[in-house]
C-alpha cells in the first residue's frame, strides 16, 4: 500500500488515540479526523488489508507492529514541525498545529532528523 496523507493521517490519529484509550475507537477517530464514521470504517478495512492495524467490528482498532512504526514517525514529525513553528518562529498555536499537519507528510526522515538536532541545540 502506498503510504498517501490519508493513510499517514489515520495511522497518526490511531496512534494519538492509542496513549490515552486502548482499543481506539472508530467515533474517537472520525471526531480527531473531522469525518464520518463510515469514511473511518472504510479506511480501518484498506489498513487492515495491509497489515497496519487489526479491527473487529463494533470493537475497537489496534495498531499493528508495522501500523505503530509509522503512526508514531507521522506523529513525531508533527511534534517537531509544531515546536520549530511555534516555539521558534512564533507561529500562533492554531496555525503551527494546522500547518504541521500539512508539513508533515511533505519532509524526509533526514529533515525530520535535522529539525529534532536543531531543536535540541535549542532546548527548547
Amino acid at each position: 500500500m502506498k503510504q498517501t496523507k490519508s493513510t499517514e493521517d489515520y495511522l497518526e490519529a490511531i496512534y494519538v488515540l492509542s496513549q490515552k484509550n486502548r482499543p481506539v475507537r472508530v467515533k474517537s477517530i472520525a471526531e480527531f479526523l473531522s469525518v464520518k464514521p463510515p469514511s473511518v470504517t472504510g479506511a480501518l478495512k484498506k489498513l487492515a488489508s495491509n497489515g497496519y492495524v487489526e479491527h473487529t467490528p463494533y470493537g475497537g482498532v489496534m495498531l499493528t507492529d508495522k501500523g505503530k512504526k509509522l503512526g508514531e514517525s507521522v506523529w513525531e514529525k508533527h511534534r517537531l514541525l509544531f515546536s520549530l513553528l511555534h516555539d521558534v518562529l512564533h507561529v500562533s498555536e492554531e496555525e503551527a498545529f494546522k500547518e504541521a499537519c500539512l508539513i508533515e507528510h511533505c519532509i524526509s526522515n533526514e529533515t525530520k532528523e535535522k529539525i529534532k538536532a536543531f531543536l535540541k541545540g535549542r532546548k527548547i
